[in-house]
């Protein structure tokens, strides 16, 4: 059986959505980041980063929100989570997935720890940081919700929903606390996908399992 090490509101989110929505049995294994489960021996033998997830399949133990997810994608094609090796669409499906992590989440980062990108105890530094931080991501959502529009279908990836939704609902989910710009949801488009998405039975249950609060997003 897998086992999804998580914690509750991380990008732990992405695997965890997926392994609900392709109905195979998991195991949960919860790392508190609060109690510094993370930061563990135990842990850091699973992950010498110290970052959640971990996806333990068998005797493979991964990493990278992403890599977990093209991981889930290709070992279970009977979910339909992503399109046809050797496809335009694959390919851009690998281009929106990296883009997530390099680039959306990798941003995301920046705004939630800006003290870790300045001297200690700089204080103006750090909220400098976040601010840019918050316009730059402000501007990635945009182009989210830019390609929604340009295809006009209920998905991320068209059509057909894909492993690149729960990563795309995640990293807007993050973004529901801003305060100098809009968040994901009050985009004309990224706003109604976002409710597409919360009504999966999937992500309410993952919600369910989280124990979160509302807003959701």
């Amino acid at each position: 059986m897998m086992q999804l090490h998580h914690d509750p509101g991380t990008a732990a989110m992405v695997p965890h959505i997926l392994l609900e929505e392709i109905g195979a049995p998991y195991e949960r294994v919860p790392v508190s980041r609060a109690a510094n489960a993370h930061r563990q021996p135990e842990y850091l033998r699973l992950n010498p980063n110290g970052l959640i997830p971990v996806l333990v399949d068998g005797d493979l133990v991964l990493y990278e929100t992403a890599a977990i997810a093209l991981h889930l994608a290709d070992t279970q094609p009977q979910a339909k989570l992503a399109p046809p090796p050797g496809t335009p669409e694959r390919a851009h499906f690998y281009k929106w997935l990296v883009w997530l992590t390099n680039t959306l989440q990798a941003s995301l980062i920046l705004y939630f720890y800006p003290e870790r990108w300045v001297d200690e105890g700089n204080a103006e530094g750090a909220a400098q940081v976040k601010r840019h931080a918050e316009r730059k991501v402000a501007g990635l959502l945009d182009q989210l919700d830019a390609e929604l529009a340009r295809h006009g279908q209920p998905w991320f990836g068209g059509a057909t929903y894909s492993a690149l939704d729960p990563y795309v609902f995640t990293m807007c989910r993050w973004t529901r606390n801003f305060r100098n710009e809009a968040p994901a949801r009050d985009r004309p488009h990224l706003g109604p996908y976002l409710q597409r998405m919360l009504a999966r039975p999937a992500v309410q249950r993952v919600f369910a399992n989280e124990q979160l609060a509302a807003p959701f997003v």
